[in-house]
């Protein structure tokens, strides 16, 4: 009895946490809207589009700076200087991924979920702009 108790406790508290990410608008509602990449800048949209281990939501940190949280479909983006970047993302381990911009280029890194011993990892994975496109659609500012 007590197992079903937090079986449906942390399933309510999974819907909750996806019904947060669900109230903002779609990437396809707003992508045309977004304001151009300013001067020698380049801009990093950051996603997950699943919404497995929903409740798992660590701070995404891009070059040693939180820029958001890792929500389950839901995605964000940053704007920051041609060069090097790594992102991260931590629970039990860190998960990081280094890429280069150049200026005024767009980059898509999908936030992915894999189980770990005691929590899920969530992991940054660089994705093509097509590919990335047609995943980021439905997800939420």
């Amino acid at each position: 009895m007590k197992a079903i108790k937090q079986i449906i406790f942390f399933s309510i508290i999974g819907l909750l946490m996806i019904s947060c990410a669900t109230s903002g608008p779609k990437y396809s509602e707003m992508a045309d809207s977004t304001p151009p990449i300013s001067g020698a800048n380049a801009r990093v949209y950051i996603y997950r589009t699943s919404a497995l281990g929903a409740a798992i939501q660590p701070n995404v940190v891009l070059d040693d700076r939180v820029v958001g949280k890792a929500v389950a479909m839901g995605f964000f983006y940053v704007d920051c200087a041609a060069g090097n970047h790594r992102i991260a993302t931590s629970t039990e381990v860190e998960r990081e991924l280094t890429f280069s911009l150049d200026e005024g280029q767009t980059r898509y890194v999908r936030l992915d979920v894999s189980m770990g011993f005691f929590v899920g990892h969530v992991y940054p994975n660089l994705v093509e702009p097509d590919k990335a496109k047609s995943e980021i659609k439905d997800c939420h500012y």
